[in-house]
């Protein structure tokens, strides 16, 4: 890649000077990250959780005494576990205990269902869990069906220093969330014990480039959930991308807020890893409290905010936000979904800290593209491509030809990120993966510059009358209207125009809003095959854990009321092509 042209790849010339077109890919396993930040920076704060404290030196201590009881309790090189937790010290022990006991991760969602659960056990065989107390009881039910060989078990509590650690179960107990776990040292092992032992333990891995670090299952918004594998090459790749891009001195301690799931790849990636590469600090936070996150910048005066926009958009309309400081913030950097480009510019005028936004997928582990730190941020657009990443559009009927700039396709990606393919899905793997290119099934386009821009997902693509229409650019037009807090639209099933648009609008809090200003307020900004046919006002949209408003869950809603002739809302249709 390097002996290729600026012409061939015109971001090149948008790049912040100091950053690297390629990178170099240490050859090393995923937790040799650890051990240098312990080795550089270990009385550094690694972790910081209500009371406690955790240095670098002390969190690889941790992590492989916890490898070295996962291999006491029958652990080999290349087994899967799952690791279910939210956001605590306990997360970033288990994670980097588990790859040093050699072992492949599969990050759990703790929210999934029984149906969704059981599938990602089965389908990664997965023998080992790592949970919390307050999710045994869904594992209790379904022990005959998960058949695991143990499951360690953790509390709040654990996470806690004196006197909180003490005090906390008689808060649980008054509170009713306190769990009987039938501990047995052998089957159920209580996360304590698994930390009582001297013994250490670090695999060396041998062969990086072919070894899965991570069984990274996709979200299942297009169906069924499928595990992407992600090797050690692959994740130490794009954390040396993002480091690179993200180009801070080594000497400035950070602090990042984790709020972002880290069951989550870009969770995982910004705020577990990168912490890491960086020699940062890291405050978990389980779940978003707004107030309590507000409260939370006054003691820990974050540095580093990565956050889904909803969170962005969330913190925006807080009614005390204006008695709060944030102008300590250095980066912060969005992901997971589309920034409304009127809450950037809000954002930026309240903490004087502009989002940087990027894209990425699971499946290139997963960061592809990001907006420059220092450079041009073009409202919109989902930045550069990352160094040693290629990028381009081609056709969406043979994802053969290559399009030229401003011209719309499906954007491709190659580079050092991408993974292996899918867990025991070869078919799947050959239709996404074709000659080393990840075939994303995001329509876009370049500009001259080489910035990117996502103009929609190939499969949210709504055909009105044999017109294309992308309904980000509908959705982008409603947020822009004073009294809409949210906004989605989807194509729904049409006797005659094969398909019609619908929005979903969430009003914002205290305003009236009908479907006929809705409808005015279209017709000013968009031609007339792209207005909404219907409209329905929710209280909320469907989301998923990260923010990401759920398209096909709606789609799937309007279906199911087609079958049973059922109206799906309460406002009527209305005729927007009708001659006034």
């Amino acid at each position: 890649m390097a002996n290729h042209s600026q012409k061939e790849y015109p971001w090149f010339r948008s790049y912040d000077r100091c950053v690297a077109h390629t990178i170099q890919i240490p050859h090393t396993g995923l937790s040799a990250i650890l051990d240098q930040v312990a080795h550089d920076f270990g009385s550094r704060c690694a972790i910081e959780f209500q009371n406690t404290k955790i240095s670098y030196q002390q969190l690889k201590d941790l992590s492989e005494r916890f490898a070295a009881s996962l291999r006491s309790h029958g652990v080999n090189p290349g087994d899967r576990i799952s690791i279910m937790l939210p956001n605590l010290p306990q997360t970033y022990i288990a994670f980097w205990g588990a790859l040093k006991a050699g072992a492949i991760v599969v990050m759990t969602n703790p929210l999934y269902m029984e149906s969704e659960l059981v599938h990602q056990i089965h389908d990664a065989g997965i023998r080992y869990m790592i949970t919390i107390d307050l999710l045994w009881e869904k594992i209790q039910k379904l022990q005959d069906k998960l058949n695991l060989e143990f499951c360690c078990i953790t509390r709040i509590r654990d996470a806690l220093s004196f006197p909180l650690s003490w005090l906390q179960p008689f808060s649980a107990k008054r509170q009713g969330s306190w769990v009987n776990v039938p501990f047995d040292g052998k089957h159920v092992i209580a996360w304590k014990d698994m930390l009582k032992t001297r013994e250490h333990y670090a695999y060396e891995e041998k062969d990086p480039s072919h070894t899965p670090a991570l069984l990274q299952y996709t979200g299942g918004t297009t169906g069924i959930a499928k595990g992407a594998i992600l090797t050690h090459s692959n994740l130490i790749a794009n954390l040396t991308q993002i480091y690179e891009i993200a180009h801070q001195p080594p000497e400035f301690s950070h602090t990042f807020l984790a709020l972002l799931p880290l069951f989550h790849v870009l969770g995982l990636t910004i705020s577990l890893l990168l912490p890491a590469r960086m020699g940062a600090k890291v405050v978990p936070m389980p779940r978003y409290v707004p107030g309590d996150m507000l409260e939370s910048f006054k003691k820990y005066k974050y540095t580093a905010f990565p956050g889904a926009p909803s969170v962005y958009i969330s913190l925006l309309q807080q009614k005390k936000l204006a008695e709060y400081d944030l102008k300590s913030l250095k980066f912060c950097i969005s992901g997971s979904a589309p920034m409304p480009v009127e809450w950037m510019k809000r954002f930026e005028e309240v903490t004087g800290t502009s989002i940087i936004e990027g894209y990425g997928l699971t499946e290139a582990s997963p960061v592809t593209h990001v907006n420059p730190v220092d450079g041009i941020k073009k409202p919109g657009s989902i930045g550069l491509p990352v160094p040693s990443t290629e990028a381009r559009i081609v056709d969406t009927e043979t994802g053969t030809k290559v399009l030229p700039p401003n011209e719309i396709g499906e954007l491709i990606v190659r580079g050092p990120q991408v993974m292996l393919g899918y867990w025991n899905r070869p078919e799947e793997t050959a239709a996404t993966i074709r000659n080393g290119w990840l075939y994303t099934g995001d329509i876009a386009y370049m500009d001259e510059d080489g910035y990117f821009y996502i103009v929609d997902r190939k499969k949210d693509l709504i055909i009105v009358g044999g017109y294309n229409v992308y309904p980000r650019e509908v959705d982008e037009v409603l947020l822009t209207h004073p009294k809409i807090r949210e906004a989605v639209t989807v194509g729904v099933n049409h006797r005659t125009r094969g398909e019609t648009i619908k929005a979903y609008i969430v009003p914002k809090e205290g305003e009236t809003l009908t479907t006929a200003d809705v409808v005015k307020f279209c017709k000013e900004k968009l031609a007339s095959f792209k207005i909404p046919k219907l409209i329905e006002f929710r209280e909320e949209l469907p989301k998923s854990i990260i923010g990401k408003v759920l398209r096909r869950v709606l789609r799937d809603e309007e279906l199911q009321h087609q079958k049973t002739d059922e109206p799906s809302h309460e406002n009527q249709p209305l005729d927007t092509e009708r001659k006034e």
